[in-house]
């Protein structure tokens, strides 16, 4: 039986833990150091830049957070003991759950179910009761996990040139309106959007309180946007791969097949002086 990408803290508290694998993925500089302070108990540490990319000498290659290769995800998945039965819960340190969604989305491409994503994040889960503590536990041993290929769709630079342009198709950049625009771009080196591309900011998925918005208010809205186009002909992107799985993430949510990925996104395509729409 197919399970909800999203799990809220008080399912969590409920759940029995014999097969559950917690991973709190953290973003940002200090993530490790934060994690290290505090974590939802039982929790084991995933790091976006070490463990869920293989970043490039040049962003122009890939973008800056491109997939790692399949072997080394391989590792990092059976260094957290999961395998294709696991039931992974995974959080970030934002209500955002930035990391965790890409943490997600590479977990389901590797061929494991059961993923589902805290709602609210670590916050909820401290609102919720949940025990948060210091305890850095073990992870269980577990067979290797092999890795063949990633099985979710994704899309490359040369897609998204033949094909932003074409009506038939839905491209979805769920960066900040201001950096869509191009009225600012403070983390690469090009102002702007690719063109044919509609903005759809990622944090319109949540509510105020940063837990996901009800999938029947989410599949409204973006059945609304994606207007029966087939799953093949959307694509989501943003600044460098990774935010762009909040969408996929909320889109699933909302009973959606996962559309493709464009990995590079903004931070690949702007570096590769491609054609740059800006709204000023």
């Amino acid at each position: 039986m197919k399970i909800s990408p999203i799990i809220n803290a008080e399912d969590l508290a409920n759940l029995n833990r014999e097969n559950i694998v917690i991973v709190d993925a953290g973003s940002g500089g200090s993530a490790y150091e934060k994690y290290l302070l505090e974590h939802v108990d039982g929790a084991l540490y995933v790091d976006i830049n070490n463990d869920l990319a293989q970043i490039p000498k040049d962003a122009k290659n890939g973008g800056r957070h491109p997939l790692p290769s399949l072997e080394k995800f391989a590792e990092v998945i059976n260094r957290l003991g999961i395998n294709q039965n696991s039931h992974v819960i995974v959080y970030d340190d934002k209500n955002a759950l930035i990391a965790g969604a890409r943490f997600w989305w590479m977990l389901r491409s590797a061929g494991v179910e059961k993923v589902q994503v805290l709602n609210g994040g670590i916050q909820k889960a401290k609102e919720q009761g949940l025990e948060v503590n210091s305890k850095i536990v073990q992870p269980r041993p577990v067979e290797k996990f092999n890795l063949k290929e990633w099985q979710l769709p994704r899309v490359d630079l040369n897609f998204i040139e033949q094909n932003a342009e074409n009506p038939k198709f839905v491209i979805i950049d769920v960066r900040e309106k201001d950096r869509y625009d191009g009225k600012t771009e403070p983390i690469d080196e090009v102002a702007g959007h690719i063109p044919g591309a509609i903005n759809i900011p990622f944090k319109e998925n949540l509510n105020e309180d940063g837990t996901f918005k009800s999938p029947q208010v989410l599949h409204e809205k973006y059945t609304a946007i994606l207007k029966n186009a087939p799953t093949e002909n959307i694509a989501i992107h943003c600044g460098s791969g990774v935010t762009a799985c909040h969408t996929l993430l909320a889109l699933e949510y909302a009973g959606f097949d996962i559309p493709n990925l464009y990995v590079g996104s903004w931070s690949e395509w702007s570096r590769n002086d491609k054609p740059v729409t800006r709204n000023i």
